[in-house]
């Protein structure tokens, strides 16, 4: 097996929105804003090739909504879905399965695109399978009004439509559960409900991809929960469990929204549950 992290670009979002009731004073310590209060984020995806299996985790934003659409997140950089995807050597065709963490438009805008006369939506991945669970498809194709602007059905619908959508067996009761792909997921329902975390062996090493459980470095402080999440004392009681966990046996965490930092470990102090080391995923993995 072998993996690769894959950014898929670069956005910003609010900083106020992105940590919630903690002041700025303190967040923009490790999260410093520009003058319109904006903090720099990745959309770091995860590229796993596993014998004649090329999967995908998370797709970034995509680049079929409006002009407008994007003005609202102030796209930067030369990251790409396809341009990283190039340059690992791979082409989308030969992406045979795409796992989706949550339906959010930061992680599946990338799995829809319009087809070539951009009179309708086709799944940007032809011949692959793409993967969510029951539980979070109804509730995302049935949105609450506060998740809606999140959930855009021209990233959604047309998975279904394209009959290449599967759902992984996930139970009601959040936990850790085996899915078809080779590897675990923790389900955690703060954020959205029943979001899923991928759990690798890999190299030896347990690597978890952390989503929007813990978006950065910077949330790992119990009360630091983004404004976005629509259970806020739910995702405390999740992190404060599985970061706990990942300190006890030292899980590598796959941080998809850090800016700066790609991989990180944890430890215990008198504070709680801190950042160890954080790393590039090519210091810390063999190639």
């Amino acid at each position: 097996m072998n993996v690769y992290p894959l950014n898929t670009g670069n956005f910003k979002l609010d900083g106020g929105a992105m940590f919630g009731v903690v002041p700025k004073s303190i967040w923009s310590r490790t999260n410093p804003a520009d003058s319109n209060n904006m903090c720099s984020w990745s959309m770091r995806c995860m590229l796993i090739e596993d014998g004649n299996r090329l999967m995908l985790i998370d797709t970034g934003i995509g680049q079929k909504q409006s002009e407008k659409f994007f003005s609202y997140y102030y796209l930067f950089g030369e990251d790409s879905l396809f341009g990283n995807l190039k340059k690992r050597g791979f082409s989308p065709d030969e992406v045979t399965d795409v796992f989706l963490t949550h339906l959010h438009f930061d992680h599946v805008g990338g799995a829809v695109q319009w087809n070539k006369t951009r009179t309708g939506y086709e799944p940007t991945f032809k011949n692959a399978r793409y993967w969510t669970n029951k539980r979070h498809w109804q509730w995302a194709t049935k949105p609450n009004p506060r998740e809606k602007a999140s959930f855009l059905t021209e990233n959604i619908l047309p998975l279904e439509e394209s009959g290449q959508l599967h759902f992984v067996d996930v139970p009601e009761q959040d936990g850790i559960f085996k899915t078809p792909l080779g590897f675990d997921v923790l389900t955690v329902s703060g954020h959205t409900d029943a979001q899923m975390c991928p759990i690798l062996d890999y190299q030896d090493q347990k690597l978890v991809f952390m989503a929007d459980l813990l978006p950065s470095v910077g949330h790992i402080p119990l009360p630091y929960v983004m404004g976005y999440d629509t259970r806020p004392l739910i995702t405390l009681s999740e992190k404060e469990k599985f970061l706990n966990l990942a300190a006890d046996q030292q899980y590598v965490l796959f941080l998809e929204h850090d800016h700066v930092n790609e991989l990180c470990t944890l430890q215990h102090t008198e504070k709680g549950v801190r950042l160890k080391e954080s790393f590039a995923f090519k210091d810390f993995f063999k190639d």
